[in-house]
């Protein structure tokens, strides 16, 4: 077994969340998919049960504990990865229609795979995330999600483009989430934000966590996002 799932259950319980059978077995399936895979391909550096547990599933989760998601809300996750932080979410929240954007095939194999294995009927999507947001995905979903991907003002060029006015982009972030939203600032604006929640937190193994949530004010201008060189050599 990849994982303890009765520890898994108890760090759920503790911040509100009934885990089911299903959910549970779902969550366990994932985590032997994930280090089987992880032997084929580079998906994480986190091996052991309780990483697994807390670093991954938990960690991918808490944050939305902290923000309301609509019911039947469209979320897309943005170089996901491994399906962090939107497949645990999914697991816990069955309503939410969920794309998994990933400019790695590999990892999207994986994900698709995933998505069969444990029905979370999520569209997997092989792309750069700044050419796609120029077709028809641009503001086309209710959240953005991205866990780890880049610093938060290019992340923001990379993730508002997609959410509808009235959406919200959440960024997950280490301890540097404050130090990087003071940076940001000026990106959050001229891409059609406004920062609506910031808020730092720990693990239960004691790593420190942010929540940055972004609301989408207005539409943003059509010369964004740059290429990625651009992003990086003049960043906003």
């Amino acid at each position: 077994m990849a994982i303890d799932v009765r520890r898994l259950e108890k760090l759920f319980e503790d911040i509100g969340i009934q885990l089911d059978d299903g959910q549970a077995k779902r969550f366990d399936t994932y985590a032997r998919l994930l280090l089987e895979w992880n032997e084929k391909i580079n998906l994480t550096a986190i091996t052991d049960g309780e990483g697994i547990e807390q670093k991954h599933f938990l960690d991918s989760v808490l944050p939305f504990t902290k923000v309301q998601l609509e019911q039947g809300c469209s979320v897309i996750d943005i170089g996901t990865g491994a399906g962090f932080p939107s497949c645990p979410m999914k697991i816990v929240r069955g309503d939410i229609k969920l794309t998994l954007l990933d400019s790695l095939n590999k990892r999207i194999n994986f994900l698709k795979a995933l998505s069969d294995e444990i029905g979370l009927e999520a569209q997997c999507i092989h792309g750069r995330a700044e050419e796609l947001a120029k077709g028809d995905m641009r503001e086309g979903y209710d959240c953005a999600v991205a866990r780890a991907v880049a610093r938060l003002n290019i992340l923001c060029e990379y993730c508002l483009p997609y959410v509808k006015v009235g959406g919200m982009f959440a960024a997950l972030k280490g301890s540097s989430g404050g130090e990087e939203l003071e940076e940001a600032k000026g990106a959050v604006r001229t891409l059609g934000g406004e920062v609506e929640r910031f808020e730092e937190y720990c693990l239960p193994c004691g790593d420190k966590r942010s929540l940055i949530v972004i609301r989408k004010t207005k539409p943003t201008d059509t010369h964004y996002p740059r290429n990625k060189g651009q992003m990086v050599k003049k960043p906003l």
